[in-house]
């Protein structure tokens, strides 16, 4: 699977603290494998503009939607509180 980042991903992904980049990191290679992994406790989203989210730790998530078949776009990455705004 490709993944593709935007531009508000790759800006907040080096606002975050290197032990959650390190955690989110292994998370993007389970993400790869197998994007239903329940490890990622990836949630469909209702009322938001992003489709899906996934769990890097309890406290931070990322949110993203398929491009097509075979591409992902990262849209953003951070803080719970912080990125479903």
């Amino acid at each position: 699977m490709k993944i593709v980042y935007a531009r508000e991903f790759a800006k907040e992904f080096k606002r975050l603290p290197v032990n959650v980049q390190r955690l989110y990191r292994k998370q993007e290679d389970i993400f790869k494998e197998n994007w239903r992994d329940p490890r990622l406790k990836v949630k469909k989203l209702k009322d938001h503009p992003l489709p899906f989210s996934f769990r890097i730790t309890r406290s931070y998530r990322v949110l993203f939607l398929f491009v097509d078949s075979d591409t992902v776009l990262f849209a953003t990455i951070g803080h719970r509180k912080d990125v479903y705004d």
